[in-house]
C-alpha cells in the first residue's frame, strides 16, 4: 500500500493511518481502496480487538481528491466490493454507482466492522473526511480539530454518508449544512459527537491507551454491544434517511451537470483552484 499504513503498536491494536500528507490526505481512489483493504485485514485478524484510524500530517484529511485525474470517472484497476453495478455507464448511472461503491458504501461498511474502532483526529477534517470519521465508534481529538462540511457551498445537499442528524442533532445539522461551517473540537465533544479532546502531542498516546482499555473486554462481548448500539440508532430510521439523501445528493449532481457542465458549482471549483 502506498497511501495507508497498518501498524500493530500494542497487542490486540491495528493502528491505520492514512499516508499522503503532501496532499493533506486528500481521498483519491487507491487511498480508499487501500484503507478499506486495511480495515478488511484488521476485521479479520482473530488477533485484533480493537481498530485506530490515524493521519499522519497536519490535518487529518482534506475530503475528496478533487484533483485526482478523473476523480468521478469508472473504478478502471478496482475490484469492487458492493453490490453497485452500471460503473461505465454514462451520466447519473456511472456516478451513482461509483459514489455507491466508495464513498456510501465504504462508509456504511466500515461503520458495521464488528469490532471497536476509534478515530484518532487532528487539523481539518472537511467534507468527505468526515465520512472516515463518522464510521468510527469513538473520536479522540486534537485541541485544534476542526469539522468542516461545506459541501452546500458545492450546490450538493451534504456527504454522501448523511450522518449529520444522528451525530449533534437537526438544529446543528441544518445550522452545518447551510452555513457550510465548521465546529471546532470543543464544541463537537460538547454536542457530543467527540468523546474526548486533548493536547496534539498528546493525541495517539490518548487513542492508543483507549485503545488498549477496551482490548481488555471480551471480544464477543464487544461485538454484541456494538451491534446493540447501532441497531437502536437504525431503527430511528437511520439507513432510510441516509439513502434518501444519497438519492438528492445524485440529483444535485445531475442539475449541476446540466445547468453549469460540472457536478458541482464552478464558483467553488475556482475558489478551490485557486486556494
Amino acid at each position: 500500500m502506498s497511501s495507508v499504513r497498518y501498524e500493530t503498536p500494542l497487542p490486540k491494536v491495528a493502528r491505520i493511518v492514512l499516508d499522503r500528507p503532501e496532499r493533506r490526505n486528500a481521498q483519491d481512489t487507491g487511498l480508499l481502496y487501500e484503507l478499506n483493504d486495511a480495515f478488511d485485514r484488521a476485521a479479520h485478524d482473530d488477533g485484533i480487538a480493537v481498530i485506530v484510524l490515524a493521519a499522519e500530517g497536519p490535518h487529518f484529511s482534506s475530503g475528496h481528491d478533487l484533483r485526482e485525474e478523473d476523480p468521478f470517472g469508472a473504478l478502471d484497476g478496482h475490484r469492487t466490493v458492493g453490490t453497485a453495478s452500471g460503473f461505465t455507464r454514462p451520466g447519473a448511472e456511472g456516478l451513482m454507482a461509483r459514489e455507491e461503491e466508495v464513498f456510501l458504501g465504504f462508509s456504511e461498511r466500515w461503520r458495521d466492522i464488528p469490532k471497536p474502532t476509534i478515530a484518532e483526529v487532528q487539523g481539518k477534517v472537511i467534507a468527505g473526511g468526515l465520512m472516515l470519521v463518522w464510521p468510527c465508534d469513538l473520536i479522540v481529538a486534537s485541541e485544534d480539530a476542526e469539522f468542516i462540511d461545506n459541501v452546500v457551498a458545492m450546490g450538493v445537499n451534504a456527504v454522501e454518508f448523511f450522518n449529520h442528524p444522528y451525530e449533534f442533532g437537526v438544529r446543528k445539522a441544518k445550522e452545518l449544512l447551510f452555513t457550510s461551517g465548521a465546529l471546532t473540537a470543543r464544541e463537537a465533544e460538547r454536542i457530543g459527537m467527540v468523546n474526548r479532546v486533548v493536547p496534539r502531542d498528546r493525541l495517539t498516546e490518548t487513542a492508543l491507551e483507549l485503545a488498549a482499555r477496551i482490548a481488555e473486554q471480551p471480544s464477543f462481548a464487544l461485538k454484541l454491544a456494538k451491534r446493540s448500539v447501532n441497531a437502536a440508532q437504525d431503527a430511528q430510521g437511520r439507513p432510510d434517511a441516509i439513502r434518501h439523501a444519497f438519492a438528492l445528493h445524485q440529483l444535485a449532481h445531475s442539475h449541476n451537470a446540466q445547468v453549469h457542465g460540472f457536478i458541482v458549482e464552478p464558483d467553488f471549483m475556482k475558489r478551490f483552484t485557486r486556494g
